[in-house]
């Protein structure tokens, strides 16, 4: 793979994804255009997709630019326990990295199982949920908000809905993390969430429930177990950390910008605004790996060969000054981010409409039993996760008038 004459491939690591990502993501789009080359941990060298239109060709165009990783034209320099397996996808048959018509009858089957969610006892998990762990810390008048609370929810309602057991939950946080984030434990992680995955099915298998995994096991489209586990693992990750950092990236705004402080009194419009700015300005899931060239073409002004990986920078896409003009400004009802993805192998409906619900179930929960929340250390001093895949804060503390626990008994 090799890239026009210019400045040199940017590094996909380093505090800057950390500590000022839009403008680091403003100097690869001066530098290189909009589709710039990076070099992946090990000096892997691959693409980054800047431009909204770019980005909106390349996720529209799954027969030029494919999930297949079999394509990569750098398989021979990736040694096995390389930390980017788990965000590569070799050899893992999930919907990921599923293509074609088999791949459209399995998101089907993903959608058909996640539909049948009722969004009624979705919200009522929800804020039992909330409410349980809002009340181990609301008589403390104090909480860093991301680890007692935007971390454990998520996950402790997908649980629910999947049909795993509340106390799972904690080993399934700290594995998907891990293998998220792409460093040290990344391979550990998702040998645990494959084991526990696995587990389940046979489980449900035993036991059928009103459960999604159940759903899933009596699709009649004739999917192997193991694929019905890489799709549950995939659901999991992608429901989990990008929804807990929307909660929190959500929080933060809403408590360090004047814009938002009408909904910390009560008012319930602005939560939908603010979370609507955090999915365009400070989106949790800010690059994915990826699409492999079917063939040698050009785009952005590049010569992409084949074999070639392009990796979706879907928060740069969103800042890209060619189809944003109104920077600075609250972006209402606009839902044309690419921060679910675009095309065939975007982020289902269903599942969007599920992370929804709980996100914003979570923050409208934190309102009512913390009217008086406030940040807790200077706005300038909180920092995010040394990641350039996913943007959420490494921790939130808050304080707030004590009050009692509900006790599960929510009027």
């Amino acid at each position: 793979m090799t890239s026009a004459p210019g400045p040199a491939p940017v590094p996909l690591s380093g505090p800057r994804f950390q500590t000022e990502p839009a403008e680091l993501y403003r100097e690869m789009r001066r530098d290189h255009g909009p589709v710039a080359p990076v070099l992946l941990d090990g000096q892997v060298p691959a693409w980054l997709v800047l431009g909204y239109r770019e980005l909106h060709q390349v996720t529209g165009d799954p027969v030029l630019f494919s999930r297949d990783s079999d394509l990569w034209n750098q398989w021979d320099r990736i040694p096995a326990d390389w930390p980017l397996l788990p965000m590569i996808g070799h050899k893992q048959p999930s919907i990921l990295y599923t293509v074609g018509e088999r791949h459209r009858v399995r998101a089907a089957m993903v959608s058909d199982a996640l539909e049948a969610v009722d969004p009624t006892e979705l919200r009522s998990y929800t804020e039992q949920i909330a409410d349980e762990l809002i009340d181990g810390f609301c008589g403390k008048g104090a909480s860093e908000i991301i680890a007692d609370y935007a971390m454990l929810l998520p996950l402790r309602v997908l649980a629910r809905l999947y049909g795993f057991s509340d106390a799972q939950g904690p080993g399934l946080v700290t594995a998907m993390n891990d293998m998220i984030n792409g460093q040290e434990g990344a391979l550990a992680g998702m040998q645990h969430l494959a084991a526990s995955m696995q587990q389940l099915l046979a489980d449900k298998h035993a036991a059928p429930g009103r459960d999604v995994v159940s759903r899933m096991l009596a699709d009649s489209a004739g999917f192997t177990g193991e694929e019905v586990a890489q799709d549950l693992m995939v659901m999991m990750a992608a429901g989990h950390q990008p929804t807990a950092d929307w909660i929190g990236n959500s929080l933060r705004l809403m408590l360090t910008d004047d814009r938002f402080a009408a909904s910390l009194f009560g008012g319930r419009h602005s939560v939908a605004e603010a979370m609507n700015e955090v999915l365009w300005e400070d989106t949790p899931t800010q690059n994915v790996a990826g699409r492999w060239a079917a063939r040698d073409t050009q785009l952005g002004d590049q010569h992409i060969r084949a074999g070639d990986l392009l990796l979706l920078g879907l928060a740069a896409a969103n800042s890209d000054p060619q189809v944003r003009t109104d920077s600075g400004s609250l972006t209402g009802g606009n839902s044309a981010f690419f921060s679910f993805g675009h095309g065939e192998h975007r982020c289902p409906f269903p599942a969007q409409e599920i992370a929804e619900v709980i996100a914003r179930t979570a923050i409208e929960v934190v309102l009512d039993r913390l009217p008086d929340i406030d940040l807790d250390v200077p706005a300038g001093s909180l920092s995010r996760r040394p990641s350039p895949w996913l943007r959420g804060l490494t921790e939130l503390p808050v304080r707030f008038t004590p009050t009692p626990a509900l006790g599960g008994t929510r009027s």
